[in-house]
């Protein structure tokens, strides 16, 4: 199959398994041709993930040690106040996020929880940061509210293919997931929807799951890909490890079909050494998380993300918006400078 920037939303599960099938030098050639076609190839867009409610959910999801099914020893927690979130929020700017993604561990936001929420978008909105939220299920008004408040992006993950679901969740149906994904879309927010890989799915789940994503009659503008954290009290802690070659072709696979994305590597980094991270930037991943911790698993330090960085060639993918060009790159600018100081990130523009 020859690569093709052409955006779709027809793809069959053949078409899919015939891209997984292709040879690993051919198959991230093609890719890294479609991505060359929309984004900078050295470019990576930076966010950074706080957890603002942890534990004692409801839903039994098997991969979760966030679940109140599993005895995993996370304590939970209460919903973070206000000031603690755009505290956080103003140091993951100033350590070069670009986007300040907020999660809690509900089913869906109770009522009395949505003002505190909505005020938390307002307030990250105000330090000039794209926002992102994962708050489970939302219903119309939920979404239009988190919309009306400033919020950019919602995270609402399928998790894996429709045939596989029900094997990791039992108490959320894929159609719920569809429907709170409908629902943001309806109210006019960016979304990003994504799964996670090594949970004891086959290879036509694989493919099912991003058959499924790239069929929605939209695509994710952000596609996050996540590799089992395997965390000791939940079902999965014994899973067999995903072939990290395998990890990459999904990558690969994704990018081709949804060119206009962003394809996240998200959980599982910690994992991952460097070489596999520079073949996933090499199949057109181009979107990562930063900052020590995913809601509540471990992820690469700053400083080995800085090395990363400079050992590749790549550097962050700057914050631009349709309004303010003027004041939003001299922000940018001067973000920048502020961490070429300190020597955090690669500095592209000054490489020959």
């Amino acid at each position: 199959m020859a690569a093709t920037s052409e955006i779709r939303h027809d793809w069959t599960l053949k078409e899919v398994n015939a891209l997984f099938a292709l040879p690993f030098n051919d198959l991230l050639f093609q890719a890294q041709t479609v991505h060359r076609q929309h984004f900078d190839p050295n470019a990576v867009q930076v966010s950074t993930l706080l957890s603002i409610k942890t534990g004692a959910c409801p839903e039994d999801c098997k991969y979760c040690p966030q679940s109140g099914h599993y005895n995993t020893g996370l304590e939970k927690e209460k919903l973070l106040e206000i000031e603690k979130v755009v505290q956080e929020a103003q140091t993951a700017k100033e350590k070069g996020a670009t986007r300040f993604c907020m999660g809690a561990a509900w089913r869906n936001p109770r009522e009395k929880d949505m003002p505190y929420v909505l005020e938390m978008v307002r307030r990250v909105k105000e330090l000039k940061l794209e926002t992102c939220m994962t708050l489970g299920m939302l219903d119309s008004d939920q979404a239009q509210s988190l919309k009306n408040a400033g919020l950019d992006y919602y995270n609402h993950n399928l998790d894996t293919s429709e045939q596989f679901y029900n094997h990791i969740i039992t108490t959320r149906t894929y159609d719920d997931r569809l429907k709170t994904l409908a629902n943001v879309r309806d109210a006019g927010m960016k979304v990003c929807c994504g799964g996670i890989l090594g949970m004891g799915e086959s290879a036509d789940d694989r493919s099912g799951l991003l058959m499924q994503l790239a069929n929605l009659p939209q695509h994710p503008e952000s596609v996050p890909v996540n590799m089992l954290v395997k965390v000791q009290g939940t079902p999965l802690e014994e899973v067999e490890d995903l072939d990290p070659f395998e990890f990459i072709r999904t990558i690969a696979v994704a990018r081709i079909m949804m060119p206009a994305s962003h394809v996240r590597l998200s959980a599982g980094r910690e994992e991952m050494n460097e070489q596999m991270q520079a073949l996933c930037f090499m199949a057109g991943a181009n979107s990562i998380f930063y900052g020590e911790k995913l809601l509540t698993t471990a992820n690469p330090e700053a400083d080995k993300d800085r090395m990363l960085f400079q050992k590749l060639g790549i550097h962050p993918e700057p914050y631009t918006t349709e309004h303010n060009e003027d004041q939003e790159e001299h922000a940018i600018i001067e973000a920048m400078e502020h961490e070429r100081n300190k020597q955090f990130f690669y500095d592209a523009s000054k490489s020959a």
